[in-house]
């Protein structure tokens, strides 16, 4: 007997019925990215550079904290804007605040002439604030990370639209803190770029079946 060929349709026959089962499953056990802080400040008192208010709602948001040293977050500022920012800001209800210092407003200028090189950064924000209330927002956090002399961080963490802190917790038994540090490019590309395709998919998932409700 030519069993050869019977293995052989045998796989073209199971194939497709494994990945139907495949997806099928994923639709409706879809992992979610877990809810790090359900309680963090909000962001009244910040205003852009044109004096525009900032927000988390109905957002999905990059938080950084560029305090009074945004020259020294252009690296981190770039890896972002390569890995998350560029293939993400048309997203409509997506954008990165950078919570800033307000004598930091010439600095903020240049490193937005640079992320145009990039993409539109119309939806990369610097929120201008004073020093006390950035380390009010980043104190509401549950992070273990700290701000240094000048109110910044090179981490960025993930909000969500309901202003929630999002992001992986624990791992192994040991605790993850839910910060990506926008240095290391490799923690930019893979382990936060993943997470961002998670919670993105999550609100669309969350749209088409809203819309699907609607239209019964």
């Amino acid at each position: 007997m030519n069993y050869r060929k019977y293995i052989v349709l045998g796989v073209l026959f199971v194939l497709p019925i494994t990945v139907y089962l495949f997806f099928a499953s994923g639709v409706n056990n879809f992992a979610k990215l877990p809810i790090v802080d359900p309680t963090i400040a909000g962001l009244e008192g910040f205003e852009t550079l044109d004096g525009g208010p900032v927000s988390f709602n109905d957002h999905i948001t990059v938080l950084g904290f560029y305090g009074g040293n945004v020259s020294g977050q252009k690296a981190g500022a770039f890896n972002l804007a390569h890995k998350i920012y560029k293939k993400n800001y048309q997203f409509e209800d997506f954008q990165f605040i950078m919570l800033t210092r307000n004598d930091q407003r010439e600095e903020v200028q240049e490193v937005l002439s640079s992320l145009r090189q990039i993409a539109d950064p119309v939806h990369f924000k610097f929120a201008f604030g004073s020093s006390a209330s950035i380390k009010t927002i980043f104190e509401s956090l549950d992070t273990t990370n700290v701000l240094d002399s000048l109110g910044a961080t090179a981490f960025v963490y993930i909000v969500d639209k309901e202003g929630r802190l999002r992001g992986r917790t624990d791992q192994d038994e040991d605790q993850v803190d839910p910060g990506y540090d926008a240095n290391d490019y490799a923690v930019i590309n893979n382990e936060m770029n993943d997470d961002i395709k998670v919670i993105l998919a999550e609100y669309r998932l969350a749209l088409k079946k809203y819309k699907s409700a609607r239209q019964r």
